[in-house]
């Protein structure tokens, strides 16, 4: 595959930066890991659920973080002392892991669950006013409108 250097635009830009750290990841399709699975869900408009397998996990093996935008789900299991049992064949993976996330602006994680086996995180996109779209009214004579700006 082929290699592309980025290095000439973070000389000629300011405040791109996360931009062209997202286009390098991007273009690093060899650094993409693939454990643990996990599926995006859209579950309304604005909310969405991501659901990770993490079996043989406890909610104290896992870790969620959210930091500047990006959603990061750690997990490491502690080895157990009552398990002494010699393994013959060990098809469940129990190898710690970190999963990261790009999170678009205004998106949020409001809740996290653990249940059979499926680590689910539920996001929200909240949209702030100022960004929200408004109705300008229009009025035919624009003394009007000043009076009812005031009026407001």
């Amino acid at each position: 595959m082929r290699q592309f250097d980025l290095a000439p635009l973070y000389r000629n830009t300011v405040g791109f930066d996360r931009l062209f750290s997202m286009l390098d990841q991007l273009v690093s399709v060899d650094a993409a890991p693939s454990y643990p699975p996990y599926n995006i869900e859209r579950t309304g408009e604005n909310a969405y659920r991501i659901s990770i397998a993490v079996a043989g996990f406890t909610d104290r093996d896992l870790t969620i973080e959210v930091k500047e935008n990006t959603l990061s789900v750690r997990g490491e299991r502690k080895p157990s002392e009552e398990r002494k049992a010699d393994v013959l064949h060990q098809g469940i993976a129990a190898r710690s892991f970190d999963r990261r996330f790009q999170l678009a602006d205004g998106v949020q994680v409001v809740g996290a669950a653990l249940e059979n086996g499926l680590l689910h995180l539920d996001l929200v996109r909240e949209i702030p006013e100022a960004k929200k779209p408004k109705l300008i009214p229009i009025s035919a004579n624009g003394r009007q409108t000043i009076e009812a700006q005031k009026a407001a």
